[in-house]
């Protein structure tokens, strides 16, 4: 493709991008009110709302009322324009599960359910996916969460044993034309609950989990962005050289007397490494009363001055299911087509 040409497609498509998140923010508004918003021409402006409202991404309202002159055209952004589905894995002693949710573009649910599978092979939910699709068809983008390590849409570390080595986004992709996403959950989680505090400036912080039956894991963002590492590695804090096999930590960290110590040294490791403004802890291995005895434990070895608040994380899963919402819209954002890809 010439390349004037391509740079200029490109621009088109940021400045619809601009269009649709002007009228996300503002839930309404006219073609002035886009310009003002976005910095772009009241013509470039005109043009791309046309645009839109033919292809069914904008809705046109009754006209503003106006103290002169023509109306003014209200524009509306429609929000079931398209959905995403969304699935969340988790593993367990007896069997796995998969909460699914459908929403539309403003993170709305229109479906949700649950199902368990003793086994969770990819087939489960791949079969998933394509009920979901077949069902709700403006399904534009796919996000999974995993507890396990994914580099490159593949998870390489997971307690569910079936999921290892396989490729779970590119199949979806390439049968459906969706956008995908296989994140680890531990991020999933950190990014929800990052959105979710409204920080000023951007901060650096930690949602470390302690689950019975489980190794720990930890999701970290760094100045607002989450740390993935190299190779998606970053937050499998059960490899921290605690000086002792895997099955020992396994029985100290279910072990109340020896509990706190090893969370202690995970999240002074922590805090020694990211300088973190938060750590919020989670899982079911602790309790509200343990933050208070894990902070000694830190304090062991942190200066009192580079202690992060320690925090008791209470509803993870609200989180989890948040982050997973968010940044599946988010992979929406530069990639909604002209042309539906199934078609």
């Amino acid at each position: 493709m010439n390349p004037i040409v391509h740079n200029t497609i490109q621009v088109k498509k940021m400045n619809q991008e601009l269009v649709r998140q002007a009228l996300k923010t503002m839930k309404q508004g006219t073609k002035s009110m886009v310009a003002q918003a976005t910095g772009l021409s009241i013509a470039t402006c005109g043009n791309l709302l046309n645009e839109l409202q033919e292809l069914g991404e904008l809705i046109k309202l009754d006209v503003e009322e106006s103290s002169g002159g023509r109306p003014a055209k209200l524009y509306r952004y429609n929000v079931d324009f398209s959905y995403i589905a969304c699935l969340i894995i988790k593993s367990g002693e007896q069997a796995h599960s998969i909460t699914y949710t459908v929403a539309n573009l403003a993170g709305e649910t229109i479906e949700k359910g649950y199902q368990e599978n003793k086994r969770m092979d990819p087939a489960v939910i791949h079969q998933l996916v394509d009920r979901l699709i077949e069902l709700f068809p403006q399904i534009r983008a796919v996000g999974i969460g995993v507890p396990g390590a994914v580099n490159q849409g593949i998870v390489n570390i997971s307690e569910i044993q079936e999921l290892m080595h396989v490729p779970l986004e590119a199949p979806i992709r390439d049968k459906h034309g969706v956008e995908v996403i296989v994140e680890n959950d531990m991020n999933l989680t950190v990014y929800g609950y990052y959105q979710k505090q409204d920080y000023e400036e951007e901060e650096t912080v930690v949602v470390a989990t302690f689950d019975q039956g489980c190794f720990p894991g930890a999701g970290i963002m760094v100045n607002g962005h989450i740390h993935r590492g190299s190779t998606r590695f970053a937050g499998e804090i059960s490899f921290l050289p605690f000086g002792m096999s895997s099955e020992e930590q396994f029985r100290q960290l279910h072990d109340r007397a020896t509990f706190y110590e090893l969370v202690g040294r995970a999240v002074s490791s922590l805090t020694a490494v990211l300088n973190p403004k938060t750590v919020a802890l989670t899982g079911s291995l602790v309790f509200p009363s343990d933050i208070d005895r894990i902070r000694q434990e830190c304090r062991k070895s942190i200066p009192d001055m580079h202690m992060p608040q320690l925090t008791l994380l209470e509803h993870p899963d609200e989180d989890y299911g948040y982050g997973l919402i968010t940044m599946t819209l988010e992979s929406l954002a530069y990639s909604l087509r002209i042309v539906d890809k199934r078609r």
